[in-house]
C-alpha cells in the first residue's frame, strides 16, 4: 500500500488486510510498504512519506501480520526493486501502460496544466518488478488491481520469451469483499474522503457513519429503503452479523435511518477495537526493528532473483 497518508481505512483493512492476515496461515508473506510510488503524487513532500511509512507499518501489525511468520518492509529499503524495474522498462511496450485503466482516470483527474511525470506512466512496471522479484505463487489483492496484475503477467511472459523462463505465473487472490463503499456511496478511498480510518476515534467514527449517505427516497422511517445503493447498508452487509434482518426491514420500511447509523456504530467500533488497542501499543522502536528485519529478508530473495535475472540476459 502507498503511504500516501498516514493510516489505513476500512477499504484497505476489508479489501486487501484481512485476506493476507488469513494466507499467513499457508504461506511465507512479503507485505511492503510502496513508498517509491507514493513519489508519483508526493514528489513535492516526500519528508512525510517515511512518517506515514511507519503509520502504516503500526497498521499492519495492528491488523494482524505476525511478524515471526511473515514480512514487512518499505520498498525503498530493497534496491533491487529499481534495477528490475530499469531492466523491465526496456521491454515494455509504451502502449502496454497507457491503456492501464487508472492511469487515464488519473490523467483526466490532474487536468491539461499539470504535466505527468516519467514516474507516473511507468509505475506499473515498477508494480510488476515489486511482485515478480519474489517470485510469487499469488498476488493479494483487491479486485480494482485486477488490471494491473494482467500487465505484470505480460511483462513476465514477455520476458521469459526473450529470455528464458525465469518468472512464474502467478495468480490473483482476490479477498471476499472485493470492493467496500465509503460513506458518500462511491468506492472507499481517501482521495474522496469518504473514509474511516483504523486510527479514528470511536467518536470520529460515529460521526462520520451519521453523516453517510442513504437512500435519498426514504424520508420517513415507513419510505421503502432500496440498501443496495445505500452506504450505511453495504457496511452493515460487512460488519453486522444481523445484515439480511436490517436490509429487509429497511426494504420495507420497518427500520430507518438512525437506526441503521446506531447499529452500524456499535458494529464498526466493536470490530476495530481490537486493532485500534494493539495499535496503541506499538513503538517506533517497534516499527524500526520490524522493517528492518523485514527487508534483510526480502534482499535475500530479491538478490537471488537478481542473480537469475542477470544470467538469462548473459549480463551476469
Amino acid at each position: 500500500m502507498q503511504p500516501t497518508q498516514p493510516r489505513l481505512h476500512l477499504g484497505n483493512i476489508e479489501g486487501a488486510l484481512r485476506n493476507w492476515v488469513r494466507l499467513q496461515d499457508e504461506f511465507e508473506i512479503f507485505c511492503f510498504i510502496a513508498d517509491w510510488h507514493a513519489l508519483t503524487s508526493m514528489a513535492h513532500e516526500p519528508h512525510l512519506i517515511k512518517h506515514n511509512t511507519r503509520e502504516i507499518t503500526k497498521d499492519y501489525i495492528a491488523g494482524g501480520i505476525d511478524l515471526k511468520r511473515s514480512i514487512i518492509f518499505a520498498q525503498s529499503d530493497v534496491k533491487e526493486h529499481a534495477e528490475l524495474h530499469l531492466l523491465f522498462s526496456m521491454v515494455t511496450p509504451l502502449g502496454w501502460l497507457e491503456r492501464v485503466p487508472t492511469y487515464k482516470e488519473k490523467k483526466e483527474a490532474m487536468g491539461s496544466e499539470e504535466r505527468e511525470s516519467y514516474g507516473f506512466l511507468g509505475y506499473p512496471v515498477l508494480q510488476a518488478a515489486d511482485i515478480l522479484m519474489y517470485k510469487p505463487h499469488g498476488v493479494p489483492v483487491g479486485k480494482d488491481q485486477a488490471p494491473h496484475l494482467e500487465l505484470s503477467r505480460e511483462i513476465a511472459r514477455r520476458f521469459n520469451n526473450l529470455y528464458g523462463e525465469v518468472f512464474p505465473e502467478f495468480e490473483n487472490v482476490i479477498g471476499d469483499i472485493p470492493l467496500l463503499l465509503g460513506t458518500d456511496g462511491r468506492k472507499m478511498s481517501k482521495s474522496y474522503d469518504n473514509a474511516i480510518y483504523l486510527s479514528d476515534t470511536e467518536d470520529e467514527t460515529a460521526a462520520k457513519i451519521n453523516s453517510a449517505f442513504t437512500t435519498p427516497t426514504k424520508i420517513k422511517k415507513t419510505d421503502p429503503g432500496i440498501p443496495e445503493t445505500c452506504a450505511v447498508c453495504n457496511l452493515l452487509r460487512v460488519y453486522s452479523p444481523n445484515w439480511e434482518t436490517q436490509w429487509e426491514e429497511d426494504r420495507q420500511g420497518i427500520r430507518g435511518c438512525m437506526q441503521n447509523k446506531r447499529e452500524l456504530i456499535e458494529c464498526v467500533n466493536e470490530n476495530l477495537r481490537p486493532m485500534r488497542e494493539r495499535r496503541a501499543h506499538i513503538s517506533d522502536a517497534d516499527v524500526e526493528d520490524a522493517l528492518k528485519k523485514g527487508a534483510e529478508r526480502a534482499r535475500e530473495v530479491a538478490a537471488a532473483t537478481m542473480v537469475d535475472v542477470r544470467a538469462a540476459m548473459g549480463m551476469s
